[in-house]
């Protein structure tokens, strides 16, 4: 005899939709009644963004785990949701990478060899290889896995017709969207590129305008996260015609120095570049600015089919929880990958399950956004809090005067002011 579950579940006489859903958890856990059913539906995973179908919400993180057919073959056999490749430009003979070119802060003394490794920097440049080796591999990719996502991520200087050319030959392979690198924090931004264009917004808005009047599929624009506030770049980026926006990428930073060599980390030939910080120690930095832009997205862009790719930090399913949560519709990792391999997307998956599981969320929209309203200003939450102190010191205290009696709720009113 098959064994029988008990799911929680919200009594509710309309028809069950998202909406009604919503409306039925602001009723509380402890209204919730029970139903029966011989074996409950694993929650749907699978998301549709700006008309891109994915499995589930995961994608590989533009970098060294897309940088080849091979890699990116592997992470669709996998289950990733979609992968977007490391980034291309025209002109790869202008990309030269250093050896070594990432360095890992542990959880522990400096330089100690056992502590877990909560940090992560690379000096490490977008895609030397050949633009005509990437799009035969984009092209043999799209062939191979027709119903998946392959995304391309794509950076150029300050020229039109370079970016015309380069998103022209690109869409030619079959790719599905465009993430368009304006944040690589180190290298590019010394050739106007990345960086360089993502943290001035009168730049990005025209490289945008170019861009968005050329593709004709999707585009994302990938946010630094090394500015002020990132709801400006992000506001550009969806006003010139992106539809959506990522974040983040990563943190400028200088990750150590080697306290008996005297000499900085990544070390090449005794000399060191700051570079771009990742890993479990980037998480709540792009939790914030996930937040500040999604913020944004709900109050200038509501009703628009925009969207949301959050990256930081992500190596289990409670970290992409807290994105979704935030309004985010995929996640990204890249880092996670490079430490935990392509395996880590069932482990994501899994416990990202199990977490909607909890809640009794059937899909990824039951819960999207669900946490975004829950923050304020710091003025806000000392008005709330002296608000509730008042509230709890008029029950405590019961009636201040004689004339506060009342014919209705006399027994309530004597109870109030009992002590035991």
């Amino acid at each position: 005899m098959e064994s029988l579950r008990f799911a929680s579940h919200i009594s509710t006489p309309v028809a069950d939709s998202p909406a009604t859903r919503r409306f039925s958890r602001r009723l509380g856990p402890n209204r919730a009644g029970l139903r029966i059913s011989a074996q409950a539906a694993e929650p749907d995973l699978s998301v549709t963004v700006n008309g891109l179908k994915m499995p589930n919400p995961f994608v590989i993180g533009s970098g060294p785990p897309g940088t080849n057919y091979t890699v990116m073959k592997r992470a669709f056999s996998e289950g990733w949701g979609a992968v977007i490749a490391k980034t291309v430009s025209l002109d790869a003979s202008k990309v030269v990478n250093v050896t070594p070119r990432y360095a890992r802060l542990r959880a522990g003394a400096n330089g100690s060899p056992k502590g877990q490794i909560i940090g992560w920097q690379n000096i490490e440049l977008i895609s030397d290889r050949p633009l005509e080796t990437m799009l035969k591999e984009f092209k043999q990719l799209k062939e191979e896995y027709p119903d998946r996502i392959l995304i391309a991520s794509i950076m150029e200087e300050y020229n039109k017709a370079a970016w015309e050319e380069l998103i022209d030959r690109v869409e030619q392979t079959g790719i599905d969207a465009f993430e368009i690198n304006f944040s690589c924090p180190h290298g590019m931004p010394e050739r106007r590129m990345g960086a360089a264009v993502g943290q001035d917004c009168a730049l990005l808005e025209e490289v945008c305008g170019w861009i968005n009047a050329k593709a004709t599929v999707p585009v994302w624009a990938k946010m630094t996260p090394n500015i002020t506030d990132i709801t400006q770049p992000a506001r550009v980026s969806l006003e010139a015609g992106c539809e959506g926006v990522a974040a983040i990428n990563t943190i400028m930073s200088v990750i150590g120095i080697n306290l008996d060599t005297l000499r900085p980390e990544p070390c090449v030939e005794g000399y060191s570049t700051p570079g771009g910080y990742s890993a479990k120690a980037v998480h709540p930095i792009a939790l914030a600015k996930v937040m500040s832009i999604a913020q944004m997205m709900k109050k200038e862009f509501a009703g628009k089919d925009l969207s949301l790719s959050a990256i930081g930090g992500v190596e289990k399913g409670n970290d992409a929880a807290e994105f979704i949560l935030l309004g985010a519709n995929t996640v990204q990792v890249c880092t996670g990958v490079m430490m935990h391999g392509y395996g880590l997307v069932k482990t994501l998956c899994s416990e990202l399950q199990e977490f909607m599981k909890k809640h009794n969320f059937s899909s990824i929209e039951d819960f999207r956004g669900a946490s975004l309203d829950y923050f304020t200003t710091h003025m806000d939450l000392v008005a709330r809090q002296q608000e509730a102190i008042r509230e709890r010191k008029a029950t405590k205290k019961g009636l201040q005067s004689d004339r506060d009696w009342t014919g209705d709720g006399f027994v309530k009113e004597s109870e109030s002011m009992v002590s035991n």
